[in-house]
């Protein structure tokens, strides 16, 4: 019988096959991993960039505003705890009608009194304080204690729960900032006779001022809003007011969220525009304080978003 030639190939060819074979497997992994995680290297750093450019704090510009963009927005101020940090009372008895004090603390995550926060419109903490009627708007700047404890005079008008918003932005020990809004309810106790929200309107008037304003809020999209100070017919400039020509509060109907509102940092034609994202339809109440002649004054809006 003829000799029989063996089918086994030599070593070299099968390290050859097995080189190429693992090159073409780490390929098409990677091609998968790639699809798998929105398109690889690149796609990270878009987000990594936007993380790190948005760093602005709540009511302050620095945004390229694309009019009707969708937008994911949440109302703030639904709870005491959010973001790692906790709204912590320290009083919290209050009389109708007569001045009390309000302390507070914000504690992270280790339950440790915060004490290093960034400085936004020229304050460090706003705090917005409101009847759960959305009558009775207050907008007060607490002061600080070396251990953490933020007080400040607080008069509840009218008897009721009153909703307190701490408005802040946080400096954790490696810089970063995290901009929260925490809230908490007050209790004036006695007979509470809520009020009706006044109709949706674009105008008002305030100390012989009209204030009005141009712009539709719509659900998930951000618009502009457009308000104008009118006296005797002529256009009047607001001042200045904590680094702003006016400071907006959006407060929604129901669950009482409440929404950043930005403005532009510069008038035009003597009117100030600021963007608003409403996250859902429903009716919200605008509070705007605007200066004129050193007095700052509010004039409030009903807004019924579709």
């Amino acid at each position: 019988m003829p000799d029989q030639v063996s089918a086994v190939p030599d070593r070299s060819t099968v390290r050859l096959a097995l080189v190429v074979g693992g090159l073409v497997l780490a390929v098409l992994l990677g091609f998968g991993l790639g699809r798998i995680n929105g398109g690889g290297p690149s796609a990270g750093a878009g987000l990594d960039g936007a993380l790190t450019d948005h760093t602005h704090a709540p009511g302050t510009g620095g945004h390229e505003h694309g009019v009707g963009q969708a937008a994911a927005v949440e109302a703030g101020g639904l709870a005491v705890s959010s973001a790692g940090y906790t709204l912590t009372p320290l009083t919290g008895d209050f009389t109708a009608g007569r001045r009390g004090e309000l302390r507070f603390q914000i504690r992270d995550a280790q339950r440790r009194p915060v004490t290093r926060f960034a400085v936004v419109h020229d304050k460090p903490m706003h705090l917005i304080v409101v009847r759960r009627d959305l009558t009775g708007y207050q907008h007060l700047h607490p002061t600080m204690a070396a251990d953490g404890t933020w007080s400040v005079p607080v008069t509840l008008p009218q008897p009721g729960v009153w909703r307190a918003y701490a408005d802040f932005t946080a400096l954790a020990d490696d810089g970063r900032q995290a901009a929260v809004t925490l809230g908490v309810d007050l209790v004036a106790p006695g007979g509470y006779q809520p009020r009706p929200l006044p109709a949706a309107a674009t105008s008002v008037t305030v100390d012989g001022f009209t204030v009005d304003y141009r712009g539709s809020p719509q659900a998930g999209l951000t618009v502009p809003l457009t308000f104008r100070i009118t006296a005797d017919g002529a256009t009047t400039v607001p001042e200045r007011y904590l680094g702003a020509y006016g400071h907006l509060v959006a407060l929604r109907e129901g669950d009482l969220g409440y929404l950043h509102v930005h403005p532009e940092p510069a008038l035009v034609d003597g009117a100030v525009t600021f963007w608003l994202t409403t996250p859902g339809p429903g009716r919200y109440r605008l509070y705007l304080d605007f200066q004129v002649a050193g007095v700052v004054r509010t004039a409030e809006f009903t807004v019924t978003v579709a």
